[in-house]
């Protein structure tokens, strides 16, 4: 089939876990267009525009965040993307326009992304939604979830229902297992990259850590008191090298060095980003996680994996009594952990599978 494919761009998370979808559609036979903006678009340029390749990628504009102090900045985030936005929907216009005239697809999965969503409903073509932020407005989250973030939580619910609304079905990635409230909503595992999938989780005594330097100026005095080995990744980006600091060792970034040192971590501290998150709880890590201020999901990820006993969350990690709790309960964590399973990625390529199926069937 001719398959249409969106990706947000905001964060990585969105463009790794479309990889692995691509790359098995590719292996089915299926011809692509991907469509993606942000960073997305480099990250599968390099994989998916080779000679050959039944897949072509479009750069399109997308809506985009602005952090400071590990807080989501409303206002900048809002004039900003107004200024980008004047030049960018043009551009999208013109990549529908092109798209309409020389690939005509068949049917859409989109992950988060819009302008592939409009495509789908402005040609009546099946559509298939494929991401872990549904789960805000499709499932029931409870009270004790949410508590002290009512606000951001109405803000976030009412801006994902409104995304990508009537879908033909809704895939939505996740470790926990709320209460589904709407129909053609199905929960499956995390989607993994075969990078994980391959990792040898063994035990260690190190803390893997990823945070920036930006709103975190005590955190290398925090954990030097844990008097833990710590590797961290992302608070001093100029490395060429390791650069070590008693039981601290920065390190310059390596995606299979970064994935090596979560497969022997002890535990890992970091944001509250759900890629991250889901692949410590498949190697059976136990993570303390600080979600972005005013980020609702990262929160709402801290909040349940809280809640299933996989780690704990914290606001900011100034308080070196924070990390030592954390790890005094790190036995508690890796006893619930040991008891989560997945069967890779399959159960979910399976059943994009047979959405294809049915939609090429004409009952979708």
């Amino acid at each position: 089939m001719k398959i249409l494919y969106g990706v947000v761009g905001e964060g990585m998370g969105h463009a790794m876990r479309s990889r692995v979808i691509l790359e098995h559609l590719l292996k089915e036979g299926h011809q692509l267009e991907i469509m993606a903006s942000g960073r997305a678009v480099d990250f599968l340029k390099k994989r998916f525009e080779t000679e050959g390749s039944a897949a072509g990628v479009t750069s399109i504009h997308g809506l985009h965040m602005i952090y400071e102090e590990n807080r989501v900045r409303r206002g900048k985030t809002l004039w900003s993307n107004v200024l980008t936005g004047a030049t960018g929907v043009p551009k999208n216009i013109a990549a529908y326009f092109e798209l309409l005239s020389s690939f005509r697809p068949e049917v859409v999965i989109s992950d988060f992304e819009s302008w592939t969503y409009l495509y789908a409903k402005a040609h009546r073509l099946p559509i298939l939604s494929v991401d872990n932020m549904q789960i805000i407005n499709r499932c029931v989250i409870p009270e004790d979830v949410y508590a002290g973030h009512e606000t951001d939580f109405q803000i976030a619910k009412a801006f994902v229902k409104g995304k990508l609304p009537y879908c033909d079905e809704y895939f939505v990635t996740t470790f926990f297992r709320p209460e589904i409230r709407k129909p053609r909503t199905r929960l499956f595992p995390p989607i993994l990259r075969p990078e994980i999938l391959d990792a040898k989780a063994r035990p260690g005594d190190h803390l893997l850590v990823y945070q920036t330097a930006e709103g975190n100026e005590g955190l290398a005095t925090t954990l030097q008191k844990t008097g833990l080995p710590c590797r961290i990744y992302g608070m001093k980006r100029d490395l060429q090298g390791d650069h070590v600091e008693g039981n601290l060792t920065y390190r310059p970034f390596s995606e299979a060095g970064f994935i090596d040192d979560l497969a022997s971590s002890r535990a890992v501290v970091a944001g509250g980003g759900f890629t991250l998150m889901g692949e410590a709880v498949y190697l059976h890590k136990p993570m303390l996680s600080v979600p972005l201020g005013g980020q609702f999901e990262q929160v709402l990820n801290a909040r349940y994996l809280t809640k299933v006993g996989f780690g704990a969350a914290a606001d900011d990690l100034s308080n070196p009594a924070t990390v030592a709790a954390f790890v005094e309960r790190l036995p508690e964590y890796e006893s619930n952990l040991a008891k989560y399973a997945q069967n890779g990625n399959r159960d979910i390529l399976a059943a994009i599978d047979e959405f294809l199926d049915r939609a090429a069937a004409g009952l979708v």
